[in-house]
């Protein structure tokens, strides 16, 4: 079984921001595949479950808000009995333009307050796999914590159409390959 975790903040006030790509992108695939998520408060995460790619998979966002998102996936991974082997977090990436995503087998939290929980949470290890999807670029005098709860310019969210579809896939494809041929196949392009 295998759990993908999409990040993002609840609520009306966060739809549509930078921050809440995550969301999206898990949002795309549970639908692309009818799996039905559910509020399930003793995960505090919003939880599907099906079979993508034949593999049993758990779909999650965390209701918890960024900062404490690995309270959500440590109660998900202890109660289907889920490894670090087998999670992909999905998550914004402030240093990444829009259209770029990027897997990574393992690494730091980079700054991400959502990536820094996880790993406070899971016992202070980083090595599971991620798929970084960029919301930049940044603009120069707009402080980072302001950036990311920004709603997409209506040009961006156009965009979104096309980006949101293929990180489905995307992750679809890490189910099926793995996280090294995954890298191989989606990293270094960009979603025009």
């Amino acid at each position: 079984m295998k759990l993908i975790v999409g990040l993002g903040n609840p609520g009306a006030k966060y739809e549509n921001t930078r921050h809440n790509i995550g969301f999206m992108a898990v949002s795309h695939l549970a639908e692309a595949n009818s799996i039905q998520g559910k509020t399930e408060s003793k995960f505090n995460a919003i939880v599907g479950k099906g079979k993508i790619a034949d593999t049993d998979v758990v779909i999650a966002q965390p209701l918890t808000y960024m900062n404490l998102s690995g309270q959500s996936v440590s109660s998900l991974m202890s109660f289907y009995k889920i490894s670090k082997d087998d999670i992909l977090v999905v998550y914004d990436d402030i240093a990444l333009d829009l259209g770029v995503i990027r897997f990574r087998p393992s690494g730091s939290d980079g700054g991400h307050n959502g990536i820094k929980s996880i790993i406070q949470h899971t016992g202070g290890d980083s090595n599971f796999a991620r798929l970084k999807i960029g919301i930049g670029p940044q603009p120069q005098f707009v402080p980072s914590e302001n950036f990311v709860l920004q709603k997409f310019t209506p040009d961006e969210a156009e965009r979104l159409k096309k980006i949101i579809p293929i990180c489905s896939e995307a992750i679809e494809y890490f189910l099926k390959n793995g996280v090294s041929d995954s890298m191989n196949r989606y990293n270094g392009g960009k979603i025009e």
